[in-house]
């Protein structure tokens, strides 16, 4: 890993300090969920206690997505329904969503951004759930999905000017955004990210897994392992028309774990569309929010 000098290192650090906090209810749900003995009544109250959360969460519940017999009126049915790793989720997404900006000068397109990290944060949850063969979380992949990218929030909002031009050197040149970023601006998005996942008290598994994931130090962690397929697949599925979606040959460890090339474990997962249409919808709710 490159050595950042003082001036970058002290730019990144002040970036990270004007990101705004998490929402102190989420990371108390993670927490709480992290204890087996929890019970559910303790993370349906800290998510009551927020009303932005509960709204969002019983718009989403109520729309066509789930087409529930009945309408959802409260957290604790939601529960019911459809139980607290799915209500976790959707609680700590949606606060994802409300840290993001409404506008940036670098003319990064959040919306995009958002849609990526949400498909990206269901497949890695789904191949942990298949090819998962030691103790690691399903829905730490899941985390790790939805904010492995939060690094390119931070330079969108902070660092506009080089990670544009960063931007145009990844189209310009045909190289991934991570590549040009170290040339331009001399640090990737996942380092950034991993600073401020730290910021936000997230376990270092956590901010490991974002920080190597284009570096492959991390060769035996499951869920880098999850993370780094999820994000290649779901390149291919959020694309534009027109995109450029560069995409690397997969190392011979994961490979080797998974079963194949890319194409191979796209066909082992089976039929994605209810991972793609739940990012889809999540990401809707978003869209309202950062407009």
């Amino acid at each position: 890993m490159t050595e950042l000098s003082a001036e970058l290192s002290k730019k990144l650090s002040e970036a990270v300090d004007k990101m705004p906090a998490f929402p102190k209810s989420v990371q108390r749900v993670l927490e709480l969920s992290r204890n087996m003995n929890c019970p559910p009544k303790e993370l349906v109250s800290v998510i009551e206690k927020d009303p932005v959360m509960t709204l969002k969460l019983l718009r989403i519940l109520n729309s066509a997505y789930y087409s529930f017999p009945k309408q959802i009126t409260s957290v604790n049915q939601s529960v019911i329904y459809l139980g607290l790793n799915t209500i976790k989720n959707m609680a700590l997404s949606f606060a994802v969503v409300g840290v993001l900006p409404k506008k940036n000068a670098a003319g990064f397109d959040m919306q995009r951004y958002l849609l990526h990290s949400l498909t990206t944060a269901s497949l890695a949850r789904t191949l942990c759930q298949k090819f998962g063969d030691d103790d690691t979380d399903p829905g730490d992949c899941y985390i790790a999905g939805l904010l492995h990218d939060f690094g390119k929030v931070m330079f969108a909002q902070h660092m506009p000017d080089e990670f544009r031009e960063a931007m145009n050197y990844s189209a310009d040149n045909s190289v991934p955004l991570h590549h040009a970023e170290q040339k331009i601006i001399g640090v990737d998005h996942t380092v950034a990210g991993a600073m401020l996942v730290e910021k936000w008290q997230f376990q270092k598994s956590l901010s490991d897994t974002i920080r190597h994931l284009h570096d492959g130090t991390l060769a035996d962690s499951t869920m880098q392992n999850c993370l780094f397929v999820a994000d290649q697949i779901s390149k291919y599925k959020t694309a534009g028309e027109g995109d450029i979606v560069i995409v690397p040959e997969l190392p011979d460890k994961i490979a080797e774990r998974f079963g194949g090339n890319l194409d191979d474990i796209i066909a082992q997962l089976g039929d994605l569309s209810k991972v793609m249409e739940e990012a889809r919808s999540f990401a809707h709710i978003g869209k309202e929010a950062i407009k």
